[in-house]
């Protein structure tokens, strides 16, 4: 019987551990670094766009609409970063697959085959993502991987 307890209050040590281990995220100061530098690339060329920052379950963390940029291009910048972090790629994937003539990806919920939309990662870790639209989609990806860059 005492030997009975033991094994149980070990086994219950041994699951609370497994439990403390954090996975890695991303943090506000981080999306808010990510977020400026973005910013900043976008000034370099007067490009007005809406920035947006998820987190690894594709919640915002921050979203920034330039001055002058279309109302239209918050939920694309959403919707380009949740796309991102649900499918742990960068959306020019699915723009690629449509342009070889596989419209079959677009059924996927939350699949958008628009370039601007690309995952954050640490330690092998998808931690979330970055949306950008408002200018051409190739100019957007120009600016989130500059956001990129700050990470």
């Amino acid at each position: 019987m005492k030997y009975c307890f033991l094994l149980i209050l070990l086994s219950f040590s041994l699951i609370s551990y497994g439990q403390n281990q954090t996975l890695p995220y991303l943090n506000l100061e981080e999306a808010k670094k990510i977020a400026d530098a973005a910013e900043e690339r976008a000034r370099q060329d007067n490009w007005n766009v809406v920035i947006a920052i998820l987190d690894g379950g594709g919640h915002l963390i921050v979203l920034r609409r330039m001055d002058g940029t279309q109302i239209g291009s918050v939920e694309v910048a959403q919707a380009k970063a949740k796309s991102a972090v649900y499918f742990k790629r960068p959306t020019k994937v699915f723009e690629d697959i449509v342009n070889q003539g596989n419209t079959r990806i677009l059924s996927l919920p939350n699949a958008v085959a628009i370039e601007g939309g690309i995952p954050i990662f640490k330690d092998g870790v998808c931690v979330g993502a970055i949306g950008i639209s408002g200018v051409t989609s190739a100019q957007d990806a120009i600016i989130a991987e500059a956001g990129l860059k700050a990470l």
